[in-house]
C-alpha cells in the first residue's frame, strides 16, 4: 500500500472511489452525497485540502481529509473501497491523518463522525486512543408518522426560520447543550461563538444537505423573549428531509416542546411531498431516542463519533 498526500492528487484519480462512496450514502442512508463530492473535488484540485490517499497497483483504494478549526482538527471525510482490504486501508488512513493533526502546533483535539462506516470503525478508533460515543442514524417514513397533534401552548408562538435568528439560536444551543453528552462530541456547542459557526455551516453550507427554512422553526414567547426551542431541517435527497438540529432550553425540556417542533417540521415536509425524514442522535441521550422511536423513527445504522484529546 502506498500513501500519498492528497495535495499531490487530482480528483480524477479518485473518481471510482467517489462513485462507490456516493452509492453507499444513497443505499445506506438515503442521502445524495453528490453535492459534497463536488466540493471535495474542487478543494482537491485547488490543492487546498489536507489529507491522504491510499494506492494499490496505482489505483486509489481510499482517501481521507481533514480541516482545522481553532484548536482542533476535524476529520471531514474518510472512505475506503469495500473491494480492497477496507479495514487495513481505513486504519492506515486514520492513523496518518491523526499523526498529521497531532504534529500541527496548537491542535489539542480531534473530532470525527463517519456515518457510512457504521460501528465497524470502533476498534480502529479505540486502537488510536479515541474516546468513542455511539450514535444512531434514524429514518421515518412520513406516511407512518404518529403525530399527537397538540396545539402550541398559549403564550408561545411558532416562527419560520429567518437569518435574523442566528445570534439568538446560537445562545439557545449553548444553553441547551450545557453538560450534555453532545457537547463532549462537538465542542462547538460549548460557546456561542462555536454554536454560531455550527449554525452557519448547516444553514449556509451543503455538508448537511440543502437547508430548508420552510420546515425549520423557532418557538418563542409571544412577548418576544428569546426562543425556547428550535428545529432545523435540510433536504438530503429528492423527497428526503434531515433534521440537523432540535434543541429545547433548560427548564422547558420534558414539556413536549421537542415533539411539537418535530411534528410541525414533519407537516411542512408532507405538504411539500416529502416521503421520509432522517436524523442522528447520540445513543446515551435516551430521552431523545425514546421520543423518536415513539414517533415512528427506526434506527438503520449505528456509528461512532470519535474524539481524541492531547
Amino acid at each position: 500500500m502506498r500513501i500519498l498526500d492528497l495535495r499531490q492528487m487530482h480528483s480524477g484519480s479518485l473518481e471510482k472511489l467517489f462513485e462507490e462512496e456516493i452509492e453507499r450514502w444513497r443505499v445506506d442512508l438515503r442521502w445524495d452525497y453528490r453535492p459534497s463530492i463536488g466540493l471535495i473535488r474542487k478543494f482537491i484540485d485547488s490543492r487546498a485540502l489536507g489529507g491522504f490517499a491510499a494506492l494499490e497497483d496505482g489505483r486509489a483504494t481510499g482517501y481521507g481529509f481533514y480541516v482545522f478549526e481553532d484548536h482542533k482538527g476535524l476529520i471531514g471525510g474518510l472512505f475506503a473501497s469495500a473491494r480492497k482490504g477496507q479495514a487495513e486501508v481505513t486504519k492506515r488512513l486514520l492513523a496518518d491523518i491523526l499523526d498529521a493533526l497531532r504534529a500541527t502546533p496548537g491542535i489539542a483535539r480531534v473530532e470525527a463522525q463517519l456515518m457510512p462506516f457504521g460501528s465497524e470503525l470502533d476498534p480502529v478508533f479505540l486502537s488510536l486512543y479515541f474516546q468513542i460515543f455511539q450514535r444512531q442514524f434514524m429514518l421515518l417514513s412520513l406516511k407512518e408518522a404518529r403525530p399527537e397533534g397538540r396545539a402550541i401552548s398559549p403564550g408561545l408562538k411558532l416562527e419560520t426560520w429567518t437569518d435574523r435568528a442566528f445570534d439568538a439560536a446560537a445562545r439557545l444551543i449553548r444553553l441547551a447543550y450545557a453538560d450534555h453528552v453532545d457537547s463532549q462530541i462537538n465542542d462547538q456547542y460549548r460557546s456561542e461563538k462555536g454554536s454560531l459557526r455550527f449554525l452557519r455551516n448547516i444553514v449556509l453550507q451543503p455538508g448537511c444537505g440543502q437547508f430548508l427554512p420552510e420546515a425549520s422553526f423557532l418557538l418563542r414567547p409571544v412577548s418576544g423573549e428569546p426562543p425556547i426551542g428550535m428545529i432545523l431541517t435540510s433536504t438530503v435527497d429528492a423527497g428526503v428531509g434531515h433534521t440537523t438540529q432540535l434543541c429545547v432550553a433548560p427548564g422547558q425540556q420534558g414539556n413536549g416542546i421537542g415533539r411539537q417542533l418535530m411534528e410541525h417540521s414533519i407537516e411542512a415536509l408532507r405538504r411539500r411531498g416529502y416521503e421520509s425524514l432522517s436524523l442522528t442522535v447520540t445513543s446515551a441521550n435516551q430521552r431523545a431516542v425514546g421520543l423518536y422511536e415513539h414517533m415512528g423513527f427506526r434506527t438503520i445504522k449505528k456509528f461512532a463519533a470519535g474524539v481524541w484529546t492531547a
